[in-house]
């Protein structure tokens, strides 16, 4: 068998669990950065909107706790595309669609830091991480032949739904960390606890 799996016309397991690999690089640089940029933007708004209430600032703020469940549960969906890729040699629809709106997201990264002109999370190793392993695996599916086995409109296509994923499990980010505060301990709204004693009344 060659390098490239030209015998079963599939790519070598680099490619497909090359993706989750880079996601985990880049989603480390929007992890460390992501709460202190976040914080700092929701400042700047904050002083130039200054009738918006309160609550509108709070609920957009992003706590490390947030981002990390955020990129968790996208680290699910990218882990589950790399092991499709890997069972099928790269032919899966599923991990080449990701593939490509993973590298359609180093794209929107430095158009975002382009429009703002500053610093924005995972602009670092979008264009030195995210854009070359995408190109690398992209060539690598089409020379081993892969590619013809999808149709390429449809997978790009697809790949339009990566930002969609991305709104997604930053919701449902938000869900768990509302969901963790009205069941923290001391709070008026926490349910009560199991086989907890009421405080018996005294008489007169």
């Amino acid at each position: 068998m060659s390098e490239h799996g030209a015998e079963s016309g599939g790519v070598s397991p680099a490619v497909t669990w090359g993706l989750l690999a880079a996601f985990a690089v880049h989603d480390l640089e929007e992890l460390a950065t992501m709460p202190t940029w976040a914080a700092a933007q929701v400042d700047r708004l904050r002083e130039s909107y200054p009738k918006v209430p309160e609550r509108v600032w709070s609920a957009m703020s992003v706590t490390p706790g947030h981002a990390a469940t955020a990129i968790g549960l996208m680290g699910l969906v990218v882990g589950a595309a790399s092991a499709d890729g890997a069972r099928t040699g790269g032919r899966s629809p599923f991990f080449q669609t990701v593939l490509a709106g993973f590298g359609l997201h180093a794209v929107s990264h430095v158009a975002q830091s382009s429009a703002l002109r500053r610093y924005t999370p995972g602009v670092v190793t979008a264009p030195l991480v995210v854009a070359p392993f995408s190109l690398w695996a992209w060539r690598e599916l089409r020379r081993g032949g892969v590619l013809r086995e999808v149709d390429t409109r449809s997978v790009v296509s697809g790949a339009m739904m990566f930002p969609l994923g991305i709104l997604g499990v930053h919701a449902a980010a938000f869900r768990v960390r509302r969901l963790a505060r009205r069941t923290a301990p001391g709070r008026p709204d926490a349910p009560r606890r199991a086989g907890r004693s009421r405080p018996k009344r005294t008489g007169a």
